[in-house]
């Protein structure tokens, strides 16, 4: 987990990983200024500590370091803030534990879920924009809850400090032809997850992670 001024979330967010029975809970805290690391702490989790805020992808590069080099041999992607079930961490490690593929990708569009339609429409631009750049037919292209082996872990590799790494990963999937299956999830929408703009993912961020996709695409 990428945590960053997350005092408020981040206990409640580890003890519903316990009750699931997961207990190498690693949380990386990105350059927190409030008491992210001291409740993670509190609760049993491994704290990893940046001095500065890096972004998330810096953050989550560092936990799947960590996890690897203390020979984790499946990695979940996990939010801090409380948006995902642990209910639902069994159904991306199954495909994982039963070989079938080495990524495994959250997708909040397979199932039910009625995902709020600003969220939605920038959703659905975005699983065009990976078409298109990538050649990958997702049915969710940013969802941040996801699964890997070790193998797969070791071959996506993210140089993306900030919230581009989502790109990343799935340019790492298609690059590295890493064998890929879409989950269906549940995001857990509250009123402080969906202000526009919280911890920098807004707009701005938005029209930064096609910039680097493009960049990317120019220089290849």
């Amino acid at each position: 987990m990428a945590a960053w001024n997350e005092e408020k979330n981040i206990g409640t967010t580890i003890q519903g990983l316990k009750k699931e029975g997961y207990t190498d809970i690693i949380v990386v805290d990105d350059g927190s200024k409030d008491k992210t690391s001291e409740i993670a702490e509190k609760e049993g989790a491994t704290v990893l500590k940046h001095m500065i805020n890096r972004g998330q992808g810096a953050a989550l590069q560092t936990g799947m370091t960590y996890s690897i080099l203390n020979g984790a041999e499946y990695l979940v992607h996990f939010d801090s803030d409380g948006q995902h079930n642990p209910k639902e961490i069994k159904d991306l490690l199954n495909p994982l534990i039963n070989k079938e593929v080495g990524a495994t990708l959250g997708s909040r569009f397979l199932g039910k879920e009625k995902v709020p339609f600003r969220r939605k429409l920038t959703l659905k631009t975005a699983i065009w924009v990976i078409w298109i750049f990538y050649g990958l037919k997702l049915t969710d292209a940013h969802n941040g809850f996801r699964g890997f082996t070790k193998e797969a872990a070791r071959k996506v590799v993210l140089t993306s400090d900030k919230m581009e790494h989502a790109s990343e990963v799935i340019e790492r999937i298609k690059k590295r032809n890493i064998k890929y299956k879409e989950v269906p999830v549940n995001i857990i929408y509250e009123e402080h997850h969906l202000k526009e703009g919280r911890k920098g993912q807004g707009k701005f961020d938005a029209l930064n992670i096609v910039l680097k996709m493009l960049q990317k695409k120019i220089w290849e």
